[in-house]
């Protein structure tokens, strides 16, 4: 037997579809009196409902059964206490959070007015800054007499070491003693003057040249800290308020330098001034000598005779 479902001559409707009127069938001539009695009775009555409408309805459960169902959002807490909660949260960062940052605030303001007003004013940072541009070009002027031309000798040899003394260059150093010994010659020869006279001779010679050297070093020092202090007046005439301690150590650090460069050149004004004092100890000293002797040889001449 055939599976009704797998029939291959079954025809297949669509799934809504209407069903055409029958056509009513033509009332046959009873053949006989049962007939007749039968043909007044209700034949057997239809469905009132089709099978479309039971398909709609069966359609409209199963969209009713996937749609889903009302769903109460915020995990089903009403917005109304929501809105609450919010506003109590707001009111309590009002009262203890903007309350204290508004005070901090104010404080910030005043002591920002305060450096602004007092402390760093522009028209005083302004004032100042303008005061060091015109420093600065009084010491340039300064700075242009003081390394102005002083030569004054007129030979040749002297010329050479003078020229030596006001170079206001470390590397010539070395050729002072050559050019002293041009000028003012060396020690005596041994058979020339007495050993005392040589030894006066030779370290007066040697503390003269000495004192050149050191002058020509200190002027080469000198240089180095005008260059310096140009440089810091040009930075501190651009730099900002910030920036000045800085400029302020660094110079003072130049100043302790400088006082060092001084303190060595007062030590060789010192080595000059004695060694001068003992060569005029050391004058008197030899006159003396030579007066004891002088002494001497008269008494002796005058005893013999």
């Amino acid at each position: 037997m055939m599976d009704p479902k797998k029939n291959p001559n079954k025809r297949h409707k669509s799934f809504f579809w209407r069903r055409k009127p029958s056509q009513q069938p033509q009332p046959a001539t009873p053949m006989n009196g049962i007939d007749e009695a039968q043909g007044n009775a209700r034949p057997w009555a239809r469905p009132w409902y089709r099978p479309t409408l039971l398909k709609a309805a069966v359609v409209g459960l199963g969209v009713l059964a996937i749609l889903p169902p009302r769903a109460n959002g915020q995990f089903g807490i009403d917005t109304a206490a929501i809105l609450a909660a919010l506003s109590k949260m707001q009111s309590l960062m009002n009262t203890y959070i903007a309350t204290p940052l508004k005070t901090i605030n104010q404080y910030e303001q005043s002591a920002a007015k305060y450096e602004q007003e007092v402390m760093y004013p522009l028209v005083a940072i302004n004032q100042a800054k303008t005061s060091v541009t015109r420093f600065e070009g009084q010491f340039n002027q300064i700075s242009s007499l003081f390394r102005g031309n002083v030569s004054s000798a007129t030979l040749p040899q002297s010329q050479n070491l003078e020229s030596l003394l006001l170079s206001r260059n470390a590397a010539n150093v070395p050729n002072v003693s050559g050019q002293f010994q041009n000028v003012y010659g060396v020690v005596m020869p041994q058979n020339a003057a007495s050993p005392q006279m040589r030894t006066m001779t030779d370290m007066t010679d040697a503390q003269a040249q000495d004192a050149m050297k050191r002058a020509i070093e200190i002027d080469a020092l000198a240089d180095a800290e005008l260059d310096e202090a140009n440089q810091m007046g040009q930075q501190i005439s651009q730099a900002a308020p910030g920036s000045a301690p800085i400029l302020e150590a660094e110079a003072d650090v130049w100043v302790v330098r400088a006082n060092a460069y001084t303190q060595s050149a007062l030590a060789e004004l010192m080595r000059t001034r004695g060694i001068d004092l003992a060569n005029q100890s050391k004058v008197a000293k030899l006159a003396t000598a030579d007066s004891t002797n002088n002494n001497g040889l008269i008494n002796g001449s005058l005893t013999n005779r």
